[in-house]
């Protein structure tokens, strides 16, 4: 077989044998799950081709989800997803859960033992207070690819953002002031968080059009704001973002009236849009405290977050974090600050940016093929969530219990506004976990619930 100049049809043909090839050692039991695959080079020997036709090959089985790559290690075979969820029993519209599918575990169990072996003495004793000193170093550098620019001196590390903004809910703030600015709807448990707390409590509407700034602005000049709540970017629930301009607006109001401002970025991993900014990238007068999680786009269980303060917060956050754990576990740490090192970190982001990607356009496609009249919704171009405004005439609790009767599960509206009282007849879906098959069955049985109870109406 001639090989030395491999002409377009036989590459085509190569490559798919070497699929096949795989695939058939999968089928036979030759391949058993979690087992690494031949090496590029061996198989570029054995079918006579060059190594980038293997590469193409293997690629492609990962996109498919039948292999992963360790880097500088090679491509093992996936472990079979036996879960309740691939046989389509349920369709949980209401949970968010990164997709279980893209969830790098042997790669991070790979960081995890190297972190047991990296820091073994450090896990007989408490952890640096503020966080290990080379995990923030290397978040200092992950940050900046996000538009980030901070020091690891003011990066604090916590359990999960949700242990950010508990600590930020209860600690005092250098402008003396008492109440806490949430837009509506906002993150569900981040209201139980600051009703715990007893804090006093406001909220300013926010919806496909943004927030009115005068309002905002209003509120503010009241002068007794000790922070603004706000979900800039995939905000939870109606997976809206600000514009740049309305960032950069923002910002401004919070320095006049010397209003911090606590900004949960918890999916920016997944941002797609490489000219989106956070809004700390805007602040000049330190008022902006940065929260981000690594576990909606990653690993839920891994309970990292990391916020990033101005220097007069520092003090008061870490007295309340040390009251809280002592110290975040060093171990999750260790192995997060592998993850990132290594490169897995980005690659696994770039697998997912794709995913979700996909999912919203073909949720975006689903809603083309259903009869929307009479609903209000605007479909992000990614992330994990769609805000639906009902007509007036549709009960969603009646809604939610025949959905209920069919084991599909959506979140209404009430679940999102202060004291439960929405202001309109909405609720959100999340698309993060289920598959296009689970989106695309969904969407239409819902679609069908919502106008069977609209005709019912007539």
């Amino acid at each position: 077989m001639n090989i030395k100049n491999e002409g377009g049809d036989i590459v085509e043909r190569k490559y798919e044998e070497v699929i096949k090839h795989i695939e058939n050692l999968i089928s036979n039991n030759q391949l058993k799950q979690g087992e690494r695959l031949p090496s590029i080079r061996f198989l570029a020997i054995q079918f006579e081709c060059n190594k980038s036709t293997i590469i193409r090959a293997y690629n492609e089985l990962e996109a498919s989800h039948k292999i992963y790559s360790i880097p500088k290690s090679g491509y093992y075979l996936v472990e079979k997803n036996t879960s309740p969820d691939s046989e389509y029993t349920t369709i949980d519209f209401s949970t968010v859960m990164p997709d279980l599918k893209l969830l790098p575990y042997k790669e991070f169990n790979h960081c995890i033992n190297k972190a047991v072996e990296l820091y073994k003495k450090s896990l007989f004793y408490y952890g640096e207070r503020q966080g290990l000193e080379s995990l923030r170093k290397v978040l200092v550098n992950h940050f900046t690819d996000h538009q980030i620019f901070t020091t690891k001196e003011k990066i604090f590390i916590t359990a999960g953002s949700q242990q950010a903004l508990s600590i930020l809910a209860k600690m005092s703030f250098p402008n003396e002031k008492k109440l806490i600015l949430v837009e509506q709807p906002t993150y569900n448990l981040m209201l139980k968080l600051i009703n715990l707390n007893k804090d006093n409590l406001i909220g300013i509407n926010r919806n496909s059009n943004g927030i009115d700034f005068h309002e905002l602005e209003k509120i503010f000049s009241k002068g007794d704001i000790k922070f603004f709540y706000t979900i800039p970017r995939f905000h939870n629930p109606l997976g809206l973002s600000y514009s740049e301009k309305e960032k950069k607006r923002i910002v401004e109001l919070a320095e006049k009236y010397d209003v911090y401002i606590v900004e949960d970025d918890y999916l920016v991993d997944i941002d797609i849009n490489k000219k989106a900014f956070p809004l700390s990238y805007y602040d000049i007068s330190d008022k902006v405290i940065y929260v981000k999680s690594f576990s909606k786009a990653f690993m839920p269980g891994i309970r990292i977050g990391a916020a990033i303060l101005p220097e007069k917060l520092h003090t008061e956050f870490l007295n309340h974090k040390i009251c809280s754990d002592l110290s975040t576990s060093v171990l999750a740490q260790g192995a997060l600050e592998i993850f990132i090192n290594s490169g897995m970190y980005k690659n696994h982001i770039k697998k997912a940016q794709v995913e979700y990607k996909k999912k919203m356009v073909c949720l975006k496609e689903c809603l083309n093929n259903v009869n929307t009249e009479g609903l209000e919704f605007s479909v992000p171009e990614t992330g994990f969530f769609l805000w639906v405004k009902l007509p007036t005439n549709i009960n969603i609790n009646i809604l939610m219990k025949r959905l209920a009767e069919k084991n599909i599960y959506i979140l209404p509206a009430e679940n999102f506004f202060i004291d439960n009282i929405p202001s309109e007849n909405s609720f959100r879906i999340c698309i993060s976990r289920l598959s296009k098959e689970q989106i695309r069955l969904g969407i239409r049985l819902l679609f069908e619930e919502i106008n069977i109870l609209e005709e019912q109406q007539k």
